[in-house]
């Protein structure tokens, strides 16, 4: 037997290149591979919202991805008729309609309900009025991320966590196993709609009455539409002036909404679109799952207002989130990478990226990061990503670190980003890459991160 022979051996592609993923259980999939090209299967594994026959069958959505174990549409015009950039000049100068019924509503009922709620997120759910809602966030013990819903409270006794892309009832039904809060948690029959652009206010206002611009942000409001009892939010997805309408009893009355809002749509000069992950981006928004996952801490993705100094009850995650802020403000950055903005070279990104594209260090050339969002921006006529890149070389002080403000610190810091050969300068080469300030375009209203940062405040002062 030959001296290597039985050895293993490097394989031609890595799933995690030379990035340190060190403060990681499970590591990024970083392997560089592309799109497949593939065709989804639609079986009775995945379920189908109830828009699905408007959204897909009739409006003609093209695509999909699965989000939250339902189809989600991902794209309404084909590239040769515009693609996502004709769907993002929609959104931006119009107004648009989206299936977000993948937002699974998870309600927590009962007499124990506040209590519950105050337990899993690391918030202050006593501070959430009756009809209000909050962007929060829940941890684990470790202090990673499990979800960041929009938090809803439509009754004193009721809070609707309209979720993102991981499983919560399930996890919420066993943090009350031995809890025993006096609570019915449930996945209800609403599913909610957006409607977003600078002309939504126009068709809410014909679709529900003027009553709807005295909502405020993340306000509620109930409502009727085309005889069905709904709940209508300002909030959304895009960083444009917008509502979430939700559906109640959806399953046999969500196309009776859509109809006339959709009608509407249509007639301010707007369509139906995919949710515009080319808006977030730029508007600085994460989406769990791309930008952050469970081994994720807020302090890394500029998410640390999420914990306060302020509140008293205990909270799951608590403990560790205590510990990481300790650390940071000690000096000791308890993390290898940090999120920050990039803006970079290359032909402009106009889809989705199907791989985690790499970061190098310009100096070095060695392998250091990756881009978790990328697209490319008409109105700033630049590429625009999220990306994670090693906290150390950003020097960002203790309140940058602890808070987001290193958005804005080390703008101007250098890497490369290695572009699949269809957007590279040249094929095989990395690109220019430097830290910029996020959001890239500020949100018509304020973000979600600086409402959130606004209640912190007046949470602290009450």
């Amino acid at each position: 037997m030959s001296e290597n022979e039985g050895q293993l051996t490097e394989p031609e592609h890595l799933n995690h290149p030379s990035v340190d993923q060190s403060d990681r259980v499970l590591p990024r999939n970083l392997r560089q591979s592309g799109d497949p090209g593939i065709e989804m299967l639609v079986s009775t594994r995945v379920r189908k919202s109830p828009f699905f026959h408007k959204s897909f069958v009739e409006n003609g959505a093209w695509r999909a991805t699965v989000y939250n174990r339902l189809y989600h549409p991902r794209g309404m015009l084909k590239p040769e008729e515009g693609g996502m950039m004709k769907e993002y000049d929609a959104l931006v100068n119009h107004v648009t309609l989206w299936d977000v019924a993948v937002e699974r509503q998870i309600c927590v009922k009962g007499p124990d309900a506040e209590d519950l709620v105050n337990y899993v997120i690391t918030r202050d759910a006593t501070k959430i009025e009756p009809m209000h809602g909050k962007y929060a966030i829940l941890c684990n013990e470790k202090g990673g991320i499990l979800n960041d819903p929009v938090l809803l409270r439509p009754e004193e006794d009721e809070f609707w966590f309209s979720i993102s892309d991981s499983t919560l009832m399930q996890w919420l039904e066993g943090v009350n196993v031995g809890m025993d809060f006096d609570v019915e948690i449930d996945e209800i029959d609403v599913a909610p709609m957006q409607v977003q652009g600078p002309k939504s206010t126009d068709v809410m206002v014909e679709i529900v009455g003027e009553e709807v611009l005295d909502i405020p942000y993340y306000g509620l409001m109930e409502a009727e539409i085309n005889g069905v009892s709904c709940l209508v939010s300002q909030t959304g997805f895009s960083g444009e002036k917008g509502f979430e309408i939700y559906v109640r009893d959806a399953s046999k009355y969500a196309e009776h909404v859509w109809d006339p809002v959709y009608e509407s749509v249509k007639e301010h000069g707007g369509m139906q679109v995919a949710p515009a992950h080319h808006r977030r981006i730029a508007a600085g928004i994460l989406s769990w799952g791309q930008d952050m996952d469970h081994e994720t801490s807020p302090f890394q993705v500029n998410l640390g207002y999420q914990v306060p100094d302020e509140k008293e009850a205990d909270y799951i995650g608590k403990e560790a989130l205590e510990a990481q802020k300790e650390q940071i403000e000690n000096g000791d950055y308890p993390f290898v990478h940090k999120l920050v903005g990039l803006k970079f070279a290359g032909e402009p990104v106009r889809d989705y990226a199907p791989d985690f594209w790499l970061i190098s260090d310009p100096d070095t050339g060695e392998e250091c990061g990756y881009v978790t969002s990328p697209w490319y921006n008409p109105e700033l006529e630049t590429n625009l990503a999220l990306g994670f890149v090693p906290a150390d070389k950003l020097q960002a002080d203790t309140d940058a670190l602890l808070d987001d403000e290193i958005y804005d610190t080390e703008v101007g810091t250098e890497f490369q980003i290695h572009l699949p050969d269809e957007y590279a300068e040249e094929p095989g080469e990395p690109v220019y890459a430097k830290v910029s300030k996020v959001p890239f375009k500020p949100s018509v209203n304020p973000s979600a991160r600086e409402q959130a940062k606004l209640h912190a405040k007046e949470d602290a002062e009450e």
